[in-house]
């Protein structure tokens, strides 16, 4: 049987219902695996009708009972939004609602129903507004299943890389760089990267200062906290090399092809060479979720929203993806 994708909506205010019609479009998706949209069925509808799409939407009581057919949308439909709810605004109802689908595909794949979880953007202030305090999709996630070791990889054609620290200030970021830390993101790092198909994965470890400290001139968290971290993940038998000077281990990895994965110290040493290298392709993984998560590298983009002109390769990449890495995990499991 094929996994089952859990999409979720997003916030309707932005291009996520857009991009999702776009991206099933893409008759790859079903040749791996079933998607059932986890949303509201007016605003999809409403999206169908902005991109001129021939899809059609199908309903599902549950999810045990879909069509599972290229052409059909199936979808679990939550009806917590109003048909009129306006593009291009932050609203609390699109930000409860986009936290109600997540919630909804959670529950789903804990029961073992779905397979994995692809996400649309949300908008934090929304969700904010709508009475959830979280910084993003990654802390939702890990807030319903309770998982505290966790962390955020980005994929593109070129570059692959894993956060030890995200969503805080630089000067915590730095000082949450400790070796349990690291040796644990390194191991993330080695056990996803093999859901990508890489069978002997080659990693490299990003030093936190210039230079990687160049031998304490800049800073020694890179020789007291990062290095003993390196070490030990070789004698645990992971092909791993660090700290390597941040200005040049992505051209290494991206370029010169050394490396299959980036171990990065804090959330824009790994964000702006994925945008640089894939801004309209990238995904971003949720790895250490008893669950597969992928998502499009990209915000609610309300500037657009509406128009129909919103780029979907984002979303398709994350849908095939999420498919592709879901297939390796349950094949494997078997």
């Amino acid at each position: 049987m094929k996994p089952i994708l859990g999409i979720t909506m997003g916030d309707a205010a932005g291009i996520g219902p857009e991009v999702i019609i776009k991206a099933l479009e893409d008759k790859r998706i079903y040749d791996l695996a079933h998607p059932i949209v986890i949303g509201d069925k007016k605003i999809m509808q409403r999206a169908l009708n902005i991109v001129n799409s021939e899809l059609v939407l199908n309903t599902v009581a549950d999810i045990d009972h879909f069509s599972a057919r290229f052409g059909r949308i199936d979808i679990l439909d939550l009806d917590n939004l109003p048909a009129d709810l306006p593009f291009a605004r932050v609203d609390p109802r699109a930000g409860r609602a986009a936290y109600d689908y997540i919630e909804k595909a959670v529950r789903l794949t804990l029961d073992k129903k779905i397979h994995a979880i692809v996400t649309a953007p949300l908008n934090k202030e929304a969700l904010h507004a709508g009475g959830k305090p979280f910084p993003g999709h990654t802390e939702i996630l890990a807030h319903l299943t309770r998982t505290s070791d966790y962390s955020m990889m980005l994929t593109s054609e070129k570059l692959n890389v894993i956060h030890v620290t995200t969503h805080v200030q630089l000067r915590k970021a730095c000082d949450l760089v400790k070796q349990e830390r690291v040796l644990k993101v390194i191991e993330l790092a080695d056990e996803y990267t093999r859901m990508l198909g890489i069978a002997e994965p080659r990693i490299a470890v990003a030093g936190l200062n210039p230079h990687a400290g160049e031998n304490g001139m800049f800073g020694d968290e890179d020789a007291k906290e990062i290095l003993p971290a390196v070490q030990q993940a070789r004698q645990n038998g992971l092909n791993v090399t660090g700290p390597i000077a941040p200005d040049t281990v992505f051209h290494r990895s991206a370029n010169l092809n050394e490396f299959d994965i980036v171990v990065v110290m804090y959330h824009d040493q790994g964000h702006i060479p994925i945008k640089v290298l894939g801004f309209d392709t990238g995904v971003n993984v949720t790895v250490g979720l008893p669950f597969i998560r992928t998502s499009v590298d990209h915000g609610t983009a309300f500037p657009i929203a509406g128009k129909g002109i919103a780029d979907s390769r984002s979303m398709t990449e994350a849908l095939y993806l999420g498919a592709k890495m879901a297939n390796v995990k349950y094949a494997t499991s078997k």
